[in-house]
């Protein structure tokens, strides 16, 4: 945004000085990232630039890593089961999460406000107190250490995440669209389909993509209610950090960099078109 004509010095100098600070930030947040992405290709087994590395010699570069990465049974072991839980825990988590939303949305439910902020808090509490509180509860009734406990608990996590950007979505929504279907004959899960869904998917798809980032990338809690046979991608990674230290963990983390990129960018796309739906200007 330009400065107008009339500004004063102290507004000036508080224009860049904000351009300045917002790009310092940034480049705290990403400056690991970019750290982390040229090592993965490093032909040594090292954690650190090599001479030919920093002189762009080409034989300093190697994708020995991600071979290691899709050829290795213990880390093609533990994406199978990131494929098959993060998954599960989003469709769980985006069921739930909308019906909940959509739910909450009506003025008339009471204690909603409450209701709401123990749904999401999960969110806010610490996720080592979360885990452990699983790990007890879990042990009691024998789901600890199995596939569907680790489903669950990271379902619980998801669910904050449809509810609030469902809720987001609904908050442009005309009732007297459903109210008109009503009229029609058009029973409430026909009205919800037919007329709701399509409104709030851009939401709800927003809401499952977070739910399935939060499952895919978590570590603390598939630590507590998992076993080892559910061992993860970041657990593998952990595990790897702890016990070996693998540039192929250097490898993953770029994958997974890359993937949460592409689902940040297509929540970004739902983003803008909800908000065209809703006759909001993108900012």
């Amino acid at each position: 945004m330009d400065l107008p004509p009339y500004a004063t010095l102290g507004q000036r100098i508080w224009h860049y000085a904000y351009y300045v600070i917002c790009g310092l930030i940034f480049f705290f947040l990403i400056a690991p990232i970019l750290v982390i992405i040229p090592l993965s290709f490093n032909a040594e087994n090292f954690f650190t630039f090599t001479p030919k590395m920093l002189a762009l010699d080409p034989e300093g570069y190697s994708l020995k890593h991600y071979q290691d990465f899709f050829t290795s049974n213990a880390w093609q072991h533990a994406l199978w089961n990131s494929v098959k839980i993060a998954p599960a825990a989003t469709c769980l988590a985006v069921s739930l999460g909308t019906l909940a939303a959509v739910g909450l949305s009506q003025e008339h439910v009471p204690f909603r406000r409450t209701i709401m902020a123990i749904l999401i808090s999960p969110m806010i509490v610490p996720l080592i107190i979360s885990a452990a509180g699983m790990y007890f509860f879990y042990s009691r009734i024998g789901l600890q250490g199995t596939y569907v406990g680790v489903v669950l608990a990271h379902a619980a996590l998801g669910i904050p995440f449809v509810i609030i950007t469902v809720t987001a979505t609904l908050v442009g929504f005309d009732t007297s669209l459903t109210r008109a279907s009503a009229s029609l004959g058009a029973n409430p899960v026909t009205t919800f389909f037919k007329v709701q869904m399509p409104l709030i998917l851009p939401g709800v798809v927003s809401g499952g993509l977070f739910a399935f980032i939060t499952s895919f990338d978590e570590v603390v809690v598939v630590l507590f209610v998992g076993s080892a046979n559910q061992q993860t991608l970041p657990w593998q990674m952990f595990t790897g950090l702890r016990e070996q230290i693998s540039p192929t963990i250097l490898a993953v983390a770029t994958i997974l960099v890359v993937i949460s990129i592409g689902l940040l960018t297509t929540v970004e796309i739902l983003r803008r078109r909800s908000e065209k739906m809703r006759g909001l200007s993108p900012g």
